[in-house]
């Protein structure tokens, strides 16, 4: 059975950072691109930030490219997104995806697998 579990959200003042955390389990870690996503309240869920199987290449939404950063240690089957500069319109619920290949995927329809999510909230 498939598990992506997230942590690390959190209340956060504005210009603060926070590093979120996605564990795999149940599945070949190494042969999946892994995504973060967000999603706002009363709104869809998009894009943040993506990394490739190796480690090797990553795309970044416009929104959060230069404050955020995302990496991931196929030894520890885990993908982690440091969020830096943090501000109150990044406050939603965060999760991770796991798409099966060698690309790095953009959309939610990419993904097959996905974690429960974790709040982060940024105070002004």
């Amino acid at each position: 059975q498939v598990r992506l579990v997230e942590s690390g959200g959190g209340l956060v003042q504005a210009g603060g950072s926070l590093r979120l955390s996605c564990a795999a389990s149940g599945l070949t870690f190494s042969a999946y691109c892994m995504g973060w996503f967000r999603q706002a309240p009363g709104k869809e869920r998009e894009f943040v930030a993506a990394i490739d199987w190796s480690g090797g290449s990553t795309n970044y939404a416009d929104s959060w490219k230069g404050r955020f950063t995302i990496n991931r240690d196929n030894a520890k089957n885990t993908v982690y997104l440091q969020m830096s500069s943090l501000k109150p319109e990044d406050t939603a619920v965060y999760y991770c995806g796991a798409g099966l290949g060698l690309g790095v995927y953009t959309t939610v329809s990419s993904y097959d697998h996905w974690g429960q999510g974790t709040q982060v909230t940024v105070s002004s």
